[in-house]
């Protein structure tokens, strides 16, 4: 059995069919804009540590409040459509009480305890560097994999992943997106996001597989906005109180919405009719922008530094992870050397 970004990378979505619809512009399109709006949350998140309008910095977990109170009134209204078609499409009322606490679980997991993380890192690092951290994450899904899934790691998913990790030491060789009061603290922050999300993946597709990327993606995200408020509201109870918490500018409100809508809620759709276009191998193809959205959007907006040093790492970063998608590719084109899923 062999893991790999293709497969895994859809993992919390949706399953379609590999390779179909190859010459699909529409699909092409949905893909890239969907990759680049995922990749603006990270802005958005600075945008809104660093806006003037507020005396003192707004904190992570009420950053990642406003995201989930905005996302899950979407989200319900979606779950009750996805319940509807899984009646018409099953023949059963609702989903295995099991399969849905699992799915529960798991949310809070990826999108709870990941996005915490991640939001907190961004405090204390640019959004360029948190990019290319992330986008490091199949490191985790190799080691994990292998260690506790019955995976095997490749030698060319080593070098793959040893070329990315190359590219991250010559950023912090003397990068100047590296530049931070508490670099290593938003490094290991953003680190930790990277190996839980890594493991949500891992734990996510069998369940996926089983009810459906709609319906658990539904079921996910609803749990995580649940936990999130539940959090929010008892951090703020023992303090000044919610009402006080929520007494925001209106532009932070206006940066939650876009996080919410445009950084979660689109793009996510946007991909999963993606992947049942194009599939998922070429999905992750049209991922490798990702990272250079967010550069370019940080230096334009944030005004954030970026060094000749800082575009060696980045493209070496980019060519590993593009690389270990591109002998992924070779293998899941011969019949006999098919990864197992």
């Amino acid at each position: 059995m062999k893991f790999n970004l293709r497969s895994i990378a859809a993992a919390p979505i949706v399953h379609g069919q590999n390779g179909a619809g190859q010459g699909d512009i529409f699909g092409y399109g949905l893909a890239l804009v969907g990759a680049a709006l995922f990749s603006l949350k990270a802005i958005f998140v600075k945008m809104a540590y660093q806006s003037d309008s507020m005396a003192e910095t707004v904190d992570a977990l009420t950053m990642l409040a406003l995201r989930m109170m905005f996302s899950l009134p979407f989200y319900i209204v979606i779950s009750i459509w996805a319940v509807r078609k899984w009646r018409r499409d099953r023949g059963t009322q609702y989903p295995p009480l099991r399969s849905v606490v699992y799915a529960a679980l798991l949310g809070a997991l990826g999108y709870y305890v990941c996005a915490f993380l991640d939001f907190a890192g961004l405090q204390f690092i640019t959004a360029q560097l948190e990019r290319l951290i992330l986008f490091t994450y199949p490191a985790f899904v190799l080691i994990l994999g292998a260690l506790f899934f019955g995976g095997q790691i490749t030698r060319t998913g080593i070098m793959s992943i040893l070329i990315s990790y190359a590219g991250i030491a010559v950023i912090f060789s003397g990068g100047a997106m590296t530049a931070s009061d508490n670099l290593w603290l938003g490094v290991f922050m953003i680190l930790g996001a990277a190996f839980f999300f890594a493991l949500f993946q891992l734990l996510a597709k069998p369940l996926v597989n089983q009810i459906g990327g709609l319906m658990f993606t539904c079921i996910a995200m609803s749990s995580a906005a649940i936990t999130t408020l539940v959090h929010f509201g008892l951090s703020e109870t023992g303090q000044a109180g919610i009402s006080a918490a929520l007494d925001l500018p209106r532009d932070i409100y206006v940066i939650g919405f876009m996080i919410a809508i445009v950084s979660t809620i689109l793009p996510s759709f946007m991909i999963n009719i993606a992947l049942g276009r194009i599939g998922a191998q070429s999905v992750a193809i049209m991922g490798m922008i990702n990272p250079i959205v967010t550069i370019a959007f940080a230096i334009w907006l944030l005004g954030e530094p970026f060094s000749g040093i800082d575009g060696i790492g980045t493209a070496l970063t980019i060519f590993g992870i593009g690389l270990y998608t591109w002998f992924d590719s070779r293998a899941q084109s011969q019949p006999n050397k098919v990864a197992a899923r």
